[in-house]
């Protein structure tokens, strides 16, 4: 039985709209000052995560995940791991873009899964906003408004400020904006449609692809507002907050000071975001801090956390 926390090494990927907060406010050991993404739990092959510890050191998550269904609960290995998180340190604004569902992502890309995502903010500037949704009221209207580059009207800014979380269903338009840093959860897909780019250039003097006609198809219109009703409980020196509780994952905000003991049902991403403690499996402890990540297999019954520390825990759809 595979009985302890598989710890993960983040991939970084750099981005023309990375900057060096990952460094800063985690430590990590990032390539550039352009790094916009830590796939922090990863099976995705465009950045597909290594284990660290244990006796699946040395091997890719997607690996585990194919090799060694038992530890994540699984009958068979079929189907692609389903979620992905990542650290997003947006140093400027990403583009205005959109995901598709499911549907759409296997019958159009050939791909498992389409990206429902959402968001914690670990840290933002003053004043810092997020495009959420669109004001067209048909995709004829939204066709016009982008033709006009009449952005201002088009989209909805939001502003946000640490410890907001914001849920976004596929064919929802977004935009992380300028001084943000993110944890995201999503499904385990890398299908983006660019709407806008702010007419920027790469370090090559171009200007990246835009999506028009395909973010058009797999827009929701109307946009679409989101219940961001959340679930809060305390059990014993843990303060548990339920984010977000949809088909594709769950999503918790855990505050601990001190000691808690918990059953666990299925397979857990956890990702430490504050502070430091030890998980306990076994009798045996495993210490944890700031800018870890790690999965606790289904293998484990019951655990223990203890520490001052936050976490962000999540957990696969069942659907």
């Amino acid at each position: 039985m595979y009985n302890e926390p598989i710890f993960l090494n983040p991939v970084f990927q750099e981005r023309i709209w990375g900057g060096n907060k990952l460094q800063t406010l985690f430590g990590y050991d990032i390539p550039s000052n352009n790094t916009g993404e830590a796939w922090v739990i990863s099976a995705h092959p465009n950045g597909p995560s290594e284990i660290v510890n244990g006796p699946l050191q040395g091997k890719e998550l997607v690996e585990a995940w194919k090799e060694h269904p038992e530890i994540f609960g699984e009958t068979s290995n079929e189907g692609d791991f389903p979620l992905l998180v990542k650290i997003l340190d947006a140093n400027k604004d990403l583009s205005v873009q959109v995901h598709p569902d499911d549907t759409y992502a296997r019958e159009v890309e050939g791909e498992g899964y389409g990206k429902t995502e959402c968001w914690y903010v670990l840290d933002c500037a003053e004043d810092a906003e997020i495009i959420f949704g669109h004001h067209a009221r048909s995709p004829a209207e939204f066709r016009r408004m982008v033709d006009f580059g009449n952005w201002q009207a088009l989209l909805r800014r939001v502003k946000v400020q640490k410890g907001d979380f914001i849920y976004v269903p596929s064919g929802t338009i977004h935009a992380i904006g300028k001084g943000i840093v993110v944890l995201e959860i999503q499904q385990s897909s890398d299908i983006t449609y660019r709407v806008y780019d702010y007419d920027r250039i790469d370090t090559e003097g171009n200007t990246r692809e835009l999506h028009v006609d395909a973010a058009i198809e797999v827009t929701n219109f109307p946009h679409e507002e989101v219940d961001s009703r959340q679930i809060k409980k305390v059990i014993d020196d843990l303060v548990s907050t339920q984010l977000v509780d949809e088909k594709y994952f769950s999503v918790y905000h855990w505050k601990l000071d001190g000691e808690v003991s918990r059953k666990l049902e299925s397979f857990l991403l956890v990702s430490v975001i504050s502070g430091k403690g030890n998980v306990m499996v076994d009798g045996h402890a495993f210490p944890v801090q700031l800018g870890d990540h790690f999965i606790l297999p289904s293998t484990v019954e019951e655990y223990i956390v203890e520490g001052d520390m936050e976490i962000i825990a999540s957990v696969p759809g069942m659907d």
